[in-house]
């Protein structure tokens, strides 16, 4: 049998050498020459593997070689065109060679279009982000650099993420604590989401869901949704939400009507003064502030109730505002949590500053095509600040916070015999 004369890694390495020599005119030029010499090696030996060697005539073997072909394999975000062995089964067809199958993987084209989008890198600039403006590596027509070919990309990456998360096991997160808000995108499209806290204080992007207005039938659906993907309802969780009276009333529906709802504090202390003329402004500030401070929850609503009594000649559709709900506004007091970890959980900070990277990530956008749209990049920039998340300041209070659903919960237990007598009458 004759045996191969010919090296498959000398004509890389001279390659290899002669790229070096020039390495001070494009360092970009000899990672590629070297990376495609490196990749010509890989091949050469699947080949020889699969055919034995160059020339030779070895029996057993999978396959024969079938001359060479051109392809087009991912550089840099984009493409660039390759030489590689083709080899034929004994009984017909091609046998991929496996560094080929994994040079050419499509997702870590798609990887670099969906990272460089999600930090504002628009379609139209992606070719010079990922190839140097004065470099010597042209981006030839099919190099994958062009606005549509990043898009698609984009799409297709970004909703099979979508799908993924959307679908994914919630009955294995311990999940304590559930805020909710909606996110405007445009007049008549509202996209709700949801992020919870386990006991650790990890932080955890839970779900989305579009709708016309931030009404019952839409938060019902968001929570269908994570009720069908594994979150028991009939464990007791804090819920935290921004005021609006549908999430209140589709919480309670879903999780039992005396399910702990704390509203955002913050929210309803600007709701109050932008309703009042300047001067009143510090006053009303200072008072709300003392009522937020206190450990007694009797205590901190006779303060409220005082403040809205004071205000009824001056402003009395504020007074009456201040009264509103009166009761979720003091639940993490009444609930009897330390208070660093009521300022933590007496609002919405943790998912409106994830709502602010859904901004950020979303600010290129000029024009939402549809609801299918803007979920998706929703859902890619809710898991691009899951990225950045940092457990919950207060995290080594959690265990009283659990402590105190607890109690809650056994408080308010429905007694079945009860229960049925008042059925009965």
């Amino acid at each position: 049998m004759k045996k191969s004369t010919t090296s498959a890694a000398v004509v890389p390495a001279t390659i290899v050498d002669e790229a070096w020599q020039e390495v001070g005119a494009s360092f970009e030029r000899f990672c590629l020459t070297a990376g495609i010499a490196t990749l010509a090696t890989m091949m050469d030996e699947d080949a020889a593997q699969l055919c034995g060697p160059r020339y030779g005539r070895a029996d057993g073997k999978d396959g024969h070689r079938w001359g060479k072909t051109k392809g087009k394999v991912g550089f840099h975000g984009g493409k660039v065109e390759v030489e590689r062995p083709r080899v034929r089964a004994r009984d017909g067809g091609e046998i991929a060679l496996p560094s080929w199958e994994a040079a050419m993987s499509e997702d870590l084209l798609g990887k670099w279009a969906l990272n460089l989008m999600l930090i504002n890198v628009s379609t139209r600039k992606f070719g010079r982000a990922v190839r140097l403006p004065g470099g010597d590596i042209p981006a030839a027509k099919g190099a994958g650099v062009s606005k549509s070919a990043v898009s698609r990309r984009f799409v297709a990456l970004s909703a099979a993420q979508m799908t993924q998360w959307m679908a994914a096991d919630l009955s294995k997160l311990d999940l304590l604590i559930i805020q909710i808000d909606g996110i405007h995108i445009e007049e008549d499209l509202m996209l709700l989401a949801a992020i919870g806290i386990d006991g650790n204080g990890d932080k955890h992007p839970l779900g989305v869901i579009e709708g016309a207005t931030e009404n019952a039938a839409v938060v019902q659906a968001l929570l269908d949704n994570l009720v069908g993907r594994g979150l028991d309802p009939a464990i007791c969780r804090l819920f935290i939400i921004d005021g609006a009276k549908a999430l209140s009333k589709a919480i309670r529906n879903t999780f039992g009507r005396h399910t702990p709802i704390q509203r955002c504090q913050v929210h309803k202390a600007r709701n109050i003064t932008e309703r009042l003329a300047k001067p009143l402004h510090a006053s009303v500030r200072k008072a709300l502030r003392q009522a937020w401070e206190l450990d007694d929850a009797d205590k901190a609503e006779k303060l409220i109730r005082n403040l809205a009594r004071r205000l009824e000649r001056e402003a009395p559709g504020v007074s009456g505002s201040i009264l509103e709900g009166i009761d979720e506004i003091l639940t993490v007091t009444r609930l009897g949590l330390p208070a660093e970890l009521r300022r933590s959980l007496a609002c919405t900070n943790i998912i409106e500053n994830m709502n602010g990277t859904i901004r950020q990530v979303c600010h290129n956008v000029k024009h939402w095509q549809d609801a299918t749209m803007a979920l998706r990049w929703t859902s890619a920039g809710m898991l691009e600040a899951a990225k950045g998340f940092r457990r919950l300041k207060a995290y080594k209070q959690l265990p009283i916070l659990r402590a105190a659903l607890a109690a809650h919960q056994a408080k308010h237990a429905i007694n079945p015999n009860l229960e049925q007598q008042a059925v009965a009458a």
